[in-house]
């Protein structure tokens, strides 16, 4: 376990403290690697992981496969679980790698001494088996890796607000071209209210 105390260094200096969700993070980076037969990217962008939370459990990943989002290596599909998708870019080879479902109470089992939850879990999954305590499947990508990874210098303009949008990610609307937040599918709204002549305040 010295490989994995030295990740766990790491995650917890850039993290700032070390917790359960981060030994989870980097157990499952290492398991994800296993199982694709590859090693942390240094320099390459050969691994992509997808991970669906983001905080503490998120850090471990990184640290575990050298995958970040500013290398566009690592991304969030917020589903809020402790789980990784890691795929193989030059293969396709893909696997998700996830807690099993009784991971805590086999913590609990393991630590029958530690009443407090969070300490028996923080010394359980250092040493718990993979084989106990995760979950490896093969799975298929809904999206393409190509239109997941895009392409270098891929920039168009939206024709409804006139922002820049990168990486191939816009929206082909009949004859026009638009951003997701133009389509009705973003995360936010504008929250401006168009004032129509006789609403406007006058200052006189």
């Amino acid at each position: 376990m010295k490989d994995l105390s030295a990740l766990l260094e790491v995650s917890a200096r850039d993290h700032s403290h070390l917790c359960p969700r981060q030994i989870l993070g980097v157990r499952i980076g290492l398991r994800g690697m296993l199982a694709l037969q590859l090693e942390p990217n240094r320099g390459s962008k050969r691994l992509l992981v997808i991970t669906e939370t983001d905080g503490c459990f998120a850090d471990g990943l990184s640290a575990a496969t050298n995958c970040t989002i500013g290398h566009h290596t690592l991304r969030v599909e917020d589903y809020g679980k402790t789980a990784a998708t890691f795929i193989d870019t030059q293969t396709g080879k893909t696997v998700r790698v996830a807690p099993a479902l009784d991971i805590r109470e086999q913590a609990f089992a393991i630590v029958p001494d530690e009443p407090r939850h969070y300490f028996a879990q923080m010394q359980a999954y250092r040493i718990m088996p993979d084989e106990a305590m995760l979950t490896v499947q093969e799975v298929i990508l809904n999206t393409p890796i190509e239109e997941i990874v895009s392409r270098p210098g891929m920039r168009i303009s939206c024709d409804m607000c006139g922002e820049e949008i990168m990486n191939e990610r816009e929206i082909r609307c009949e004859d026009s071209i638009r951003c997701k937040s133009c389509t009705g599918s973003g995360y936010y709204r504008s929250s401006i209210k168009v004032c129509f002549p006789h609403e406007i305040p006058s200052y006189k």
